[in-house]
């Protein structure tokens, strides 16, 4: 970190001073009255105490500064389904509820519509980095591009007919072509392969798609033991329990990330730990699914690498990271009767640099650092909930909240400054998706909450 006191002969474009840095390097520095200069897409100096020169200066006095936090797995488009289908088991909510709905209502238009709204949710609650898995992935990667996100964005695959390939026997070649469009298109744009499970995928399906993501260096995701019967489902089909079941076809190394992961056992992990593979965690989405308790912390103890995931608004109901990382700690915390795991700046890690590990990017983002790209967040601290502070990690984790986020920087980019969006027109987005669901409403009024006295609410 440079420590200088003046810094006259180099202008900045953009720099943040008098904060608190929390870097969330590998050492794990806290800097007082902390200066970072912007240049370009990158950070290009870390101090304390300096005074630089700059077009533009945010005064970060009495603010947290840190990394932007890096949602692992979403499903973005989700947000139109937002409260339709709650209280309910995963697989009665899946297949009865979800699947139906989305065969009957996803659209081009309404993936698109519903990802910028999406995005105007993941910015202000302080997420600059997101991974996604949907249909018509296209229009999620054009809505992350004209919103200033970073996003890595999955195609997926399954054995069935979606909603943007009614005959999967073609879904190999979208993918391809997805991944061609946007692999050099668009730098701030990684693409991906998302095979939806190991029980919607043959195995054929999940080695084909396996030896894509490799010929193109891309990554590879799959739902892994999301909830309990997975496990039997998959030993009836194959003789084998789900990560063996993967481990013999050959799809699991250091470019694979399973998501959710509620059921592993011990040798489970061994394997990730073994062959490099990573880890989405979403605990949120899995407590009111009530599909299972992923074992984060005997993972960490492996060194697996893991990171953290909101999974999508019709599971979850928010994309705000704050509220995620409060779960994990917590929920860690009480099934293991330790009050000791889960430590808010692990928790916190897992939201920034590990999450960048998870997706491959940790030399890029997930810590401030000099050289590395400029995806940053500011929270206010003058706030009745958030003070006195003696503890920033415990006070990022254990009580601060997505409005807290005051200011995003995204690529060297204000996307958001004093609470208002830069880039999204936030009331057109909410209008576009308000739309979407009076359509769904008119057509699937069965999705209106009944109240005990048979009167309906939209």
């Amino acid at each position: 970190m440079e420590r200088a006191t003046v810094m006259e002969t180099e202008k900045f474009d953009i720099s943040i001073e008098g904060g608190t840095l929390l870097t969330m390097s590998a050492k794990m520095e806290i800097m007082e009255n902390a200066t970072i200069g912007i240049q370009g897409d990158l950070i290009a100096l870390v101090g304390s105490n300096c005074r630089i020169q700059a077009h533009k200066t945010i005064n970060a006095k009495g603010h947290l500064v840190l990394p932007g936090l890096i949602n692992t797995h979403t499903h973005l488009p989700m947000v139109c389904f937002r409260g339709l289908a709650d209280d309910l088991p995963l697989m009665d909510w899946l297949n009865h509820h979800i699947f139906p709905m989305e065969a009957r209502f996803v659209t081009k238009e309404m993936v698109y519509d519903g990802a910028i709204l999406a995005m105007a949710e993941m910015i202000l609650s302080g997420t600059t980095t997101f991974c996604d898995g949907y249909f018509f992935e296209n229009q999620i990667a054009e809505a992350a591009k004209f919103c200033g996100m970073r996003a890595v964005v999955s195609q997926g695959f399954a054995d069935f007919a979606t909603p943007d390939n009614p005959r999967f026997e073609k879904m190999m070649s979208a993918g391809i072509r997805f991944v061609e469009r946007w692999q050099s298109f668009a730098p701030m744009i990684t693409p991906a392969f998302f095979c939806h499970s190991p029980y919607t995928c043959s195995p054929k399906t999940l080695k084909n798609v396996k030896a894509a993501a490799c010929e193109a260096g891309i990554l590879y995701l799959t739902h892994l033991l999301e909830n309990k019967d997975e496990t039997d489902t998959i030993e009836k089909r194959y003789g084998r329990k789900p990560v063996h079941h993967l481990l013999d076809l050959g799809v699991l190394d250091d470019q694979t990330i399973a998501v959710h992961c509620n059921w592993l056992d011990p040798e489970d992990i061994t394997v990730f730990a073994d062959l490099g593979v990573s880890v989405s965690h979403n605990p949120v989405s899995s407590m009111k699914l009530a599909a299972g308790i992923a074992p984060v912390p005997q993972m960490l103890k492996q060194a697996v690498r893991v990171g953290l995931g909101t999974d999508g608004s019709a599971s979850n109901n928010a994309l705000d990271m704050f509220r995620e990382m409060d779960a994990a700690a917590k929920l860690h915390k009480v099934i293991s009767l330790d009050p000791t795991v889960m430590n808010a700046p692990s928790v916190l890690k897992m939201a920034t640099l590990g999450g960048a590990r998870v997706l491959g990017m940790e030399n890029l983002i997930g810590s401030i650092e000099t050289g590395k790209l400029a995806d940053i967040i500011i929270l206010d601290m003058n706030q009745p909930h958030l003070t006195p502070l003696y503890n920033p990690y415990s006070q990022l984790v254990y009580a601060a909240r997505g409005a807290d986020v005051k200011t995003s920087i995204i690529n060297g980019k204000i996307v958001m400054e004093n609470r208002r969006l830069l880039t999204i027109n936030m009331e057109k987005a909410i209008d576009n998706v308000n739309q979407i669901a009076s359509h769904i409403l008119s057509e699937h009024p069965s999705t209106i909450l009944k109240h005990p006295n048979g009167q309906g609410v939209t």
